[in-house]
């Protein structure tokens, strides 16, 4: 977040410290090396496609968190780990055919496979626009920094957690790619991911903004318009 009457933390997902960064690197270079191994290129194309857009995303996170501000006080290394055991393990199912999980739940339709690409790639620029917008502001694990700004420019005009919602977003629209029940066990642990996130950082960022937060807060939606 990051200018105007300022509003919200970090708002980041994956990872900040280099070694968690590589980490995240090579799960999704073991994700395209997967669906190498078990997807001829041309029949699954999709699947390619949008795994490539993970590991453009994950590049991108992690050379744009290298301008995050000193923390004044931060979330639990246990704690967070929690968050990124969730994140990534939800991530590998989006694309494992897991046995016993391979049924398609979606209706026969050529439509599913464009509609998730284009999803996975509009959230993915949600999360780029509420990145900029934070500025030094973010981190990928709940933080207050040092001089901590409650960002409410761009999209944090309507959503205190856009960069959540771009997250879960992006791992609808692979799913919708994928289309099988695994990657429908994925979203559904990146939602109980977010979900623990979403109310750990609201806390501290009442505790932080006090009767200034409270009143974004009643300004604004969590991460989905019109519903929470």
């Amino acid at each position: 977040m990051a200018s105007q009457p300022q509003a919200s933390l970090r708002a980041g997902t994956f990872k900040v410290s280099r070694p968690v960064a590589y980490l995240l690197r090579l799960v999704l270079i073991g994700i395209v090396g997967g669906i190498v191994y078990l997807s001829p290129p041309l029949k699954n194309w999709p699947k390619w496609v949008s795994a490539l857009g993970w590991v453009a995303f994950s590049m991108y996170w992690s050379a744009a968190a290298r301008n995050s501000a000193a923390a004044k006080s931060s979330e639990a290394t246990e704690s967070r780990r929690v968050h990124e055991v969730l994140v990534n393990v939800a991530l590998f199912l989006l694309y494992l055919p897991v046995p016993g999980l391979r049924q398609s739940f979606l209706p026969p339709s050529a439509a599913w496979i464009p509609a998730g690409l284009a999803m996975q790639a509009s959230f993915f620029g949600l999360a780029v626009w509420a990145r900029r917008h934070l500025g030094s502001n973010w981190s990928g694990r709940i933080e207050i920094k040092m001089d901590h700004e409650l960002v409410r420019s761009g999209p944090y005009g309507l959503l205190r957690h856009p960069i959540y919602t771009a997250m879960v977003g992006m791992y609808i629209g692979t799913a919708l790619v994928v289309g099988q029940v695994h990657s429908l066990v994925g979203v559904a642990m990146v939602l109980v991911a977010y979900w623990r996130k979403v109310r750990m950082e609201e806390a501290k960022m009442r505790e932080a903004f006090g009767s200034k937060y409270d009143d974004y807060r009643r300004a604004t939606w969590g991460v989905v318009p019109g519903l929470f």
